[in-house]
């Protein structure tokens, strides 16, 4: 039997107590109960420690219980396996916690790089790859590219004159329950180099807002005279109606002849358009 994840926390708690005081008592809530029954299991006796309301720790207790672990290979008290992936769990002993494992892909995410031929593939013309967040060098790239569409990501291509000024712009997917953890530590190591930072998605209530809280300092959209032509009710649902207010506030607090303005208006008559009906030549338009 494992040690419940509650009653290590527990015991790692106690233990910070002793370091102060010779004993500590504990009343028998639930990771007390486990620690006990862990205990019974291992033979390990409470002897005069234990009565019907309290059990009362000290070291030689912990030193008993760290016996156990070290002999079964597990993680002694006062190591966390909170947060470590699974690799790293194995690292301190046999025991797993998946309850609170970080995910395999918490720090992973999609990147769209130029051609990279490999043997036994076909060429294709982007290159889509798995990476780890802290293995990109940021120096490297003159802007984020963030797509919000996994169809319209596999199909994105830098090479458009709305992005002509930018050399080699890292095109990463904006993530979702896979994804969506390592795109948000790439946008906040990211908002630290003070580089642009470019939203390609939806023309929506609701895109525009997630842009906003990525932290994009540019949207790539349509030019507007082809969007006020094309952008439809069918793809600005009613269920977005939450998100227009804060576009409200953003709207009245641009410049009169910012050009978000007359983006933002076609919101506010509940128009919109999805990114995988964008048919005309898009252009970068700064939230500020």
């Amino acid at each position: 039997m494992n040690l419940p994840s509650r009653a290590r926390n527990g015991l790692n708690g106690v233990a910070r107590e002793l370091l102060r005081q010779p004993t500590v008592e504990k009343p028998r809530r639930q990771w007390v109960e486990d620690v006990v029954a862990w205990c019974h299991q291992h033979d390990i006796d409470l002897a005069t420690r234990i009565t019907s309301k309290a059990v009362r720790f000290d070291t030689a207790l912990l030193a008993q219980i760290n016996d156990v672990l070290e002999s079964a290979r597990i993680a002694p008290l006062g190591r966390s396996l909170s947060g470590l992936s699974s690799s790293a769990q194995a690292k301190e002993g046999v025991e797993e916690d998946k309850a609170t494992r970080e995910s395999p892909r918490a720090r992973r995410v999609l990147v769209s790089l130029p051609p990279q031929p490999i043997t036994g593939l076909a060429n294709e013309p982007r290159t889509i790859r798995d990476v780890d967040v802290h293995t990109l060098k940021l120096s490297a790239f003159s802007a984020l590219i963030q797509v919000e569409n996994l169809d319209s990501f596999y199909e994105f291509s830098p090479d458009i004159s709305a992005l002509s000024s930018y050399t080699n712009p890292l095109v990463v997917y904006r993530g979702d329950s896979h994804y969506g953890g390592g795109f948000a530590l790439l946008a906040d190591a990211w908002h630290k180099t003070r580089r642009p930072h470019i939203y390609a998605g939806d023309f929506d209530a609701k895109g525009v807002t997630l842009a906003l809280d990525s932290g994009a300092t540019h949207l790539l959209l349509p030019e507007i005279e082809w969007l006020t032509q094309h952008a439809t009710p069918l793809h600005q649902p009613a269920g977005q109606l939450p998100y227009q207010r804060r576009l409200r506030q953003l709207h009245v607090s641009l410049p009169l002849q910012h050009p978000l303005r007359h983006y933002l208006a076609i919101l506010e008559k509940q128009r919109g358009l999805l990114q995988q009906w964008f048919e005309a030549e898009v252009v970068c338009v700064g939230f500020c």
